[in-house]
């Protein structure tokens, strides 16, 4: 169970845990934290503690003399910097007492992070439906668009977790991938294997680290079945191939790694196969990947329950009739 925080949700975003080390060379909280943050003015996060902003597991407020070790954690809320608004809007497909279902945009986090606080799914909703006990089931990448389902309150909020812990989701994506050399469309394969297909591997997410390590050495514990969606030609002009995805596992930049691995890297994919340097979005070419399907029975009323996206991919393969339409 997550640990309760003695601050409430404000403006849709919850408060920073900090975790606080018991024994060290500080005397006190304070001490440990102006070091920790000494890219902060010590002015500023001195008055904080005077201000009685910052506090315990018990709401009590932290001091400048409260000795190190009189609490392993502490909260307060993060300084809200100016964000530039994600230009695309989140859709809201189901709502009910308990869930909330939500169509993703591209560019938009699930859940605050980095420079994201506001800009971010959970912020907004929690904003526009007035309910600060939102929280996420599962989540998308940033980069990702698509179905992500949120809790509505904190009593059912562990039904629907169980669900997919136990994988009695069923989850479909799509993605586009630049169409690979020697493709057969008479006879479709990816690295020799005809479609459709299973991937199996062993993926690592490793503290400090961006990407996923792949061990090969482990047993496998990501799978994926690929199939084939269709091919051809994009509005934009690229050659494409269009898949269908169906994780078995969740494993983080699952459908990513699977992709590159088998030699059609995601359009649009900053970090597989190569990792290129940071820059502004490009929202011209958004990753071409959309969790496009949620299947389940429904923890609590037992009611089989499907939901499908809205949006679709800027570079899936265009009809040809719908190509010859665009030229005059």
């Amino acid at each position: 169970m997550p640990m309760p925080s003695p601050l409430p949700v404000k403006d849709g975003i919850g408060p920073t845990r900090l975790r606080v080390p018991t024994v060290g060379p500080w005397a006190t909280i304070a001490e440990y934290v102006v070091g920790r943050f000494d890219h902060l003015d010590s002015d500023v996060l001195d008055r904080r503690f005077d201000a009685g902003e910052i506090v315990g597991i018990d709401g009590s407020p932290i001091t400048r003399d409260t000795e190190l070790g009189a609490h392993r954690f502490v909260w307060y809320y993060r300084d809200i910097p100016a964000e530039e608004r994600v230009p695309f809007d989140e859709e809201i497909l189901y709502v009910d007492d308990d869930l909330v279902v939500v169509d993703k945009p591209h560019f938009l986090p699930t859940t605050p992070g980095g420079r994201y606080l506001r800009e971010s799914a959970l912020v907004r909703l929690r904003t526009r439906l007035d309910n600060p006990e939102l929280t996420p089931i599962h989540r998308l990448d940033r980069a990702t668009a698509g179905l992500v389902m949120f809790s509505a309150r904190p009593a059912t909020r562990g039904a629907y977790q169980s669900m997919f812990e136990k994988r009695r989701v069923t989850k479909v994506y799509e993605a586009v991938s630049a169409l690979p050399p020697g493709w057969d469309a008479d006879s479709p394969a990816l690295g020799g294997r005809a479609l459709p297909l299973e991937y199996r591997n062993h993926l690592d997410a490793r503290r400090g680290r961006l990407r996923v390590v792949v061990d090969d050495s482990r047993e496998p514990n990501a799978e994926t079945v690929v199939d084939l969606r269709g091919s051809g030609t994009s509005a934009s002009g690229r050659d494409v191939l269009h898949t269908t995805l169906r994780p078995r596992t969740g494993r983080m930049h699952q459908l990513r790694v699977h992709l590159t691995a088998l030699g059609i890297g995601i359009l649009g994919d900053r970090w597989y196969p190569d990792l290129l340097p940071e820059e502004a979005d490009d929202h011209a070419l958004p990753l071409q990947l959309l969790a496009r399907e949620l299947e389940f029975t429904d923890p609590l009323s037992e009611v089989q329950r499907r939901f499908v996206t809205h949006r679709s991919l800027s570079e899936a393969p265009v009809p040809i009739a719908d190509r010859h339409a665009r030229t005059y």
